[in-house]
């Protein structure tokens, strides 16, 4: 009887430390589907955009191309981008979680830049999440003069 008192006190505490290591995880990590927000595919999913994190700072990069053939190359990026494919560029840099939580987007990140790769400008960012929706803004100097985009994580 004790052995199996403790067998049971042992599975609780793994489980326990497991749920609170899964919910130290940041919510922007993950994979999202990206929608396009205008042009001839708007409102249709167009990509699958995988964030991590290196040293307490964000980064995302296309995995998955949903309306392009899997081999196309970033013909319009400057740089070291030019013509180099979709499928592993980084897009999404520098972000970092600021702290602050909005009531409607949920958990803020900032400070970072994202890549447009249909037109390949590079734009500053801002980022929320809550439950399964990244809403991404990027911008020309201040957040007014920019786009927003829901993502959606995928499950």
């Amino acid at each position: 009887m004790k052995k199996i008192l403790v067998s049971v006190i042992i599975c609780m505490f793994v489980i326990v430390l497991f749920n609170v290591t899964a919910k130290a995880q940041s919510p922007i990590i993950g994979t999202w589907k990206t929608i396009d927000d205008e042009g001839p595919n708007k409102g249709k999913a167009s990509s699958h955009i995988e964030i991590f994190e290196k040293n307490g700072v964000y980064f995302g990069k296309i995995t998955r191309l949903l309306l392009d053939p899997p081999d196309k190359v970033c013909d319009k990026c400057k740089g070291d981008l030019k013509n180099k494919p979709l499928i592993g560029m980084i897009i999404l840099q520098d972000m970092k979680k600021t702290g602050d939580v909005d009531k409607e987007l949920g958990v803020g990140y900032a400070s970072g830049t994202i890549i447009d790769p249909d037109d390949g400008s590079t734009y500053k960012c801002k980022m929320w999440v809550k439950d399964d929706v990244l809403t991404s803004r990027g911008y020309i100097g201040i957040s007014l003069f920019g786009r927003s985009q829901e993502w959606f994580r995928v499950k």
